[in-house]
């Protein structure tokens, strides 16, 4: 039976390949605004004494709950807060035939704020990876659950060579063999594809098998400031929240407000 992560990837492929001969890779590299930039570090920006660890996201839908709120969403208004109010980083969904969302997107935030900014999509081909650059990515998201281990590395590898940093997303301890030398940054994602029920319990059994050395995330389902003290408690240094923001009338202050709940009770 087919997930919707399946109905995702087969458009994504067929999206690919019909963007690729527009732009090849050779092309994002000798005209892409922001391919000399220098990267904002996301590893540095978790670790960072006094982070919120908070990677705070912006996206207009999702495939279980539709839209969060309207169709024409400005970034502005919900990623300068973001960044004001002390998110460690910003994701960016960019897909839009499953999330809203479009590259724009991803180029503003870039150039009006000053924290890194993850490009999440489905990335199937390293064509993906040089776009990401070309657009002002400072992190790319490599789902683990849609990619071979082999594809991880390699892909990985290629994203650290042009000066990006990966966060690599598992959902279940099949894929801890995704885990390799390239992939710093390992993010649980506490929803199951497949039920996209949230099981956060099992985010921290799988998280024990984790390396010391990587940089834990939590992904999905954190509403609460306790969410957040039990994944510190357990070792994890970022947390990935989207939804309990983008629900709200004005995420940017549902944003602050949650910044302000939680360093009062930290």
């Amino acid at each position: 039976m087919s997930t919707i992560l399946d109905t995702i990837i087969a458009a994504k492929r067929i999206e690919v390949e019909r963007m690729k001969p527009m732009s090849s890779i050779e092309r994002f590299e000798k005209d892409g605004f922001f391919w000399n930039f220098t990267n904002r570090s996301l590893k540095q920006s978790l670790l960072a004494e006094g982070s919120t660890g908070i990677i705070a996201e912006f996206k207009r839908k999702s495939p279980s709950k539709g839209w969060f709120t309207n169709k024409e969403l400005e970034v502005e208004p919900v990623v300068v807060p973001y960044n004001k109010n002390g998110a460690a980083a910003i994701s960016v969904l960019t897909d839009l035939e499953f999330f809203g969302g479009d590259l724009d997107d991803l180029i503003q935030t870039k150039v009006i704020t000053d924290i890194p900014v993850l490009r999440k999509d489905f990335m199937i081909d390293p064509w993906q990876i040089a776009e990401a650059k070309a657009f002002g990515a400072d992190v790319i998201l490599l789902i683990a659950a849609c990619l071979s281990p082999a594809e991880v590395k390699s892909m990985a590898s290629y994203a650290n060579s042009i000066g990006l940093e990966v966060l690599l997303e598992l959902h279940d301890e099949s894929e801890l063999e995704h885990i390799c030398e390239e992939t710093t940054i390992i993010g649980i994602n506490n929803r199951n594809l497949k039920t996209f029920e949230v099981d956060i319990d099992r985010s921290l059994r799988m998280a024990e098998k984790i390396p010391d050395n990587k940089i834990k995330v939590a992904e999905s389902g954190i509403s609460t400031i306790e969410n957040i003290r039990l994944f510190r408690e357990n070792g994890f240094k970022g947390f990935l929240i989207g939804e309990n923001f983008m629900k709200e009338t004005d995420p940017g202050e549902a944003f602050a407000k949650f910044v302000s709940d939680l360093n009062l009770k930290t």
